[in-house]
């Protein structure tokens, strides 16, 4: 087990990537702190993980505000005394064309992504220092690589939160702690269910290996970075996209 007794919080983890992320965490040993916007819904993965004899609690938490996700860390600290994984996964979309993107439009991605992302790393850094220990992994995207037309909060936002690993990399490597990006590409998740069968055609048509990806293969992707045999990988930028660029 790659990740026996590691505490892994996992961000947006109630479904798609970060559920996935979850139940990999677990199976690989580590107990896990479930996170997300919905009380039943993290309650059903945290039974997921106990269901298949993980360690796991949940908490009902909005990266936007500060008061929960410390609310969480103080939750954590006392049930397990440390933090040794971060993963900033929660994130949204919200598209339109630059002129017609709305100022609220944008503001509540960058709110999210990018400012969500800075609040949790912000939330547990102290303790990653203290430890002399951590790993902080940030969901970016291909988006973030590339752009994509109607995106320019998702791929701004998934931008910045390269530049965050990169310098948390920097400023934290000394201190025991790595931090790195993963940039998922087209991914098998509930958010393209409402997409047209021949848009979605379209997608799987830009992927050299022929499909999506599956939430389980992002997982493996943090699952690894989160573990001791990605000891020396700090401030990397991973990309998995079957080799599709947007």
């Amino acid at each position: 087990m790659r990740l026996k007794d590691k505490v892994a919080i996992i961000t947006g983890s109630a479904r798609g990537i970060g559920q996935a992320t979850a139940l990999k965490f677990a199976a690989e040993g580590a107990k896990v702190v479930v996170c997300d916007l919905e009380h039943t819904a993290v309650d059903e993965v945290v039974a997921q993980i106990v269901a298949a004899h993980g360690q796991a609690i949940g908490f009902t938490m909005n990266v936007t505000d500060k008061a929960s996700i410390a609310a969480m860390v103080k939750g954590v600290m006392a049930k397990y005394g440390r933090i040794d994984v971060l993963v900033n996964n929660a994130g949204i979309v919200d598209d339109a064309m630059l002129r017609k993107m709305s100022d609220a439009q944008f503001e509540r991605v960058i709110d999210i992504n990018l400012k969500g992302t800075y609040n949790c790393a912000r939330a547990v850094v102290d303790i990653m220092i203290a430890q002399n220990a951590g790993v902080i992994l940030n969901a970016s995207s291909v988006v973030g690589l590339h752009g994509n037309f109607g995106q320019t909060n998702y791929a701004a936002s998934k931008f910045g939160v390269i530049g965050m690993a990169k310098t948390w990399a920097r400023e934290l490597g000394r201190k025991g702690i790595r931090a790195n990006a993963v940039c998922p590409g087209f991914v098998e998740t509930t958010i393209l269910k409402s997409i047209p069968a021949k848009v979605m055609q379209a997608m799987v048509d830009r992927v050299p290996l022929g499909r999506l990806a599956r939430p389980e293969e992002i997982a493996n992707t943090y699952a690894f970075l989160a573990s001791d045999e990605a000891s020396y990988i700090n401030g990397a930028v991973i990309e998995v996209s079957g080799g599709a660029t947007v």
